[in-house]
């Protein structure tokens, strides 16, 4: 029976490398020179510190255009508050890898309701779409490429 996988994956070796030319610009841009601002990448999360709440606002315009050339899909990003401190500002910015339970629900939803003939089953972090028909799941493909999701998905193991 044919069936595929959703998935949400990040590669974090663009994200590691994303954070390095942010790190360098800043080096090189006149309004930070002197200032201790720096991205700091830790598992799945970058923090960004710097002296103000505004240059917070500039170094997190960097990141996203040096993640957006890198084909990393901004979606996945989760912005905590930042913490503002009389001489420093800190926000941390966590990467989103995989599918949780809540997004996968409204995913097997959104599935059911467009009335294919297909089964979405979670799977832990990851939805399993099977079907009699190879068209039945092109067809949910399509419509999730279509919808308008909160992350990025992909799909893997298409099988025949």
């Amino acid at each position: 029976m044919p069936s595929f996988d959703i998935v949400s994956k990040i590669d974090n070796h663009e994200i590691t490398n994303a954070v390095d030319q942010a790190n360098r610009e800043l080096t090189t841009r006149f309004d930070f020179k002197g200032t201790t601002a720096r991205y700091e990448l830790t598992k799945n999360t970058v923090s960004l510190i710097a002296p103000s709440d505004f240059q917070l606002k500039q170094m997190d315009e960097i990141l996203r255009n040096k993640l957006a050339k890198r084909n990393v899909d901004t979606r996945s990003l989760d912005y905590k508050d930042a913490d503002v401190k009389l001489n420093e500002a800190r926000q941390e910015i966590e990467v989103k890898e995989g599918i949780d339970t809540e997004f996968a629900k409204k995913i097997v939803k959104m599935i059911k309701d467009a009335n294919l003939k297909v089964q979405a089953s979670i799977q832990g972090d990851q939805v399993r779409v099977t079907g009699k028909k190879r068209d039945d799941l092109q067809a949910v493909i399509a419509m999730l490429r279509e919808a308008k999701l909160s992350l990025p998905v992909q799909f893997e193991n298409f099988r025949d």
